[in-house]
């Protein structure tokens, strides 16, 4: 596995980390996002969804387990699988993730392992206090590091 690690010190930063990267991402990525309650995982999908320039505003998915917003640049799907541990459900998740034409984030990824595709990028927020967060991306392939600045 291949780390690259950024600190932010604001809100803001990890915002415009995500904004910058948002159309770097080629279609299909997913973006696999873990980190504590509260720790930025939605602020960082906030800074994705503006740099899709989605207007919509950006929510935790967590009771709905997925949103997808389509009016922006590409498709961005929100997948929050937290209250999907320990449901053998199908409930069609997997036509979603690797949406063909936008980026797939999924956040708590390990609730529905075995729909992850062995190519995604794993983004993980750690709260470092006030606001600062240490955001390590962690890839397979070398290429998905190689746009991180």
């Amino acid at each position: 596995m291949l780390e690259k690690v950024v600190i932010s010190n604001s809100k803001e930063e990890t915002m415009n980390l995500a904004k910058r990267l948002a159309d770097k991402f080629t279609n299909g990525t997913v973006i696999c996002l873990t980190g504590d309650l509260g720790a930025g995982k939605t602020t960082f999908v906030r800074g994705l969804a503006e740099g899709l320039n989605i207007k919509e505003i950006v929510q935790s998915p967590t009771f709905n387990i997925m949103k997808i917003y389509l009016k922006g640049d590409r498709p961005l799907i929100h997948i929050d699988a937290y209250r999907l541990a320990d449901i053998n459900t199908d409930i069609g998740l997997d036509e979603y993730i690797g949406y063909e034409t936008g980026i797939t984030v999924i956040e708590w990824p390990m609730f529905i392992e075995n729909l992850i595709p062995n190519n995604s990028l794993n983004v993980e927020i750690i709260n470092l206090g006030d606001d600062r967060r240490q955001i390590k991306f962690i890839a397979k392939e070398d290429s998905l590091l190689e746009i991180i600045k």
